[in-house]
C-alpha cells in the first residue's frame, strides 16, 4: 500500500513539472498593435509535440486561432501583424491547446496589453526557458539559459532556439549592412 501511494505521488509531481509555460508576453512584457511580437514558452516536458496558440480578451466572444499547429520544439516564434492584429488594449491572454480540443488547454499566460502602434517595445525581454534556447542581440551573441531579445527603432529581435540562430546571424547581418549604406 505503501509503494502504491509513494509511486502514485511520484508520477504526480512528474505530470506537474510536465506543464507548458508561457515566458512571453507577461504583464511587464507587452506587444505592440500591428508589429512583430514575440511568443516564447518552456519547450521540455509538454504535454505534446504540438499545439495551437490562441489569443484572447475579456472583449472577444471566444479565443481566436493565431496558428494552427505549433511545434513544442520550436520554444518561441515571431507572431506577424497579418496572424495576430488585435487592436491596443489590455487584459489579453496567450492560450496554447490541443489542436484537435481547443477547450483543453496546456497552457495561458498572464494578461499582458497590445500598445498603440509606434509605441516602444520594452527595453528587455527576458524568458525563463531552459537550455536549448538562445540570445539574439544587437551583436549576435549567444548563451545558453535565458532567451533575451532587445527591440529598438521598431527592430524586431526574438530569443530562438540554437537552430534559428543562423537566421537571427544572418538578420543582424543584413540590418548591419543596410545601417552601413
Amino acid at each position: 500500500m505503501r509503494s502504491t501511494l509513494a509511486l502514485s505521488l511520484l508520477v504526480s509531481a512528474s505530470v506537474a513539472q510536465a506543464a507548458l509555460t508561457i515566458t512571453n508576453p507577461t504583464s511587464s512584457s507587452w506587444w505592440v498593435a500591428k508589429s512583430a511580437n514575440t511568443l516564447a514558452w518552456t519547450c521540455q516536458d509538454s504535454p505534446s509535440n504540438q499545439f495551437t496558440v490562441l489569443i484572447n480578451s475579456p472583449t472577444m466572444a471566444s479565443p481566436l486561432a493565431i496558428i494552427a499547429q505549433e511545434n513544442n520544439f520550436d520554444c518561441s516564434k515571431i507572431i506577424t501583424q497579418d496572424q495576430a492584429s488585435q487592436p491596443a488594449g489590455t487584459g489579453y491572454t496567450i492560450l496554447l491547446a490541443d489542436p484537435l480540443n481547443n477547450t483543453n488547454v496546456y497552457a495561458t499566460s498572464d494578461p499582458f496589453e497590445i500598445k498603440a502602434l509606434g509605441s516602444a517595445y520594452p527595453s528587455q525581454v527576458s524568458s525563463s526557458a531552459s537550455s536549448g534556447s538562445g540570445t539574439a542581440s544587437g551583436s549576435g551573441s549567444a548563451a545558453s539559459s535565458t532567451s533575451t531579445s532587445t527591440k529598438k527603432s521598431g527592430a524586431v529581435g526574438a530569443g530562438v532556439g540554437v537552430g534559428g540562430m543562423g537566421v537571427v546571424a544572418g538578420l543582424v547581418g543584413l540590418v548591419f549592412g543596410l545601417a552601413a549604406l
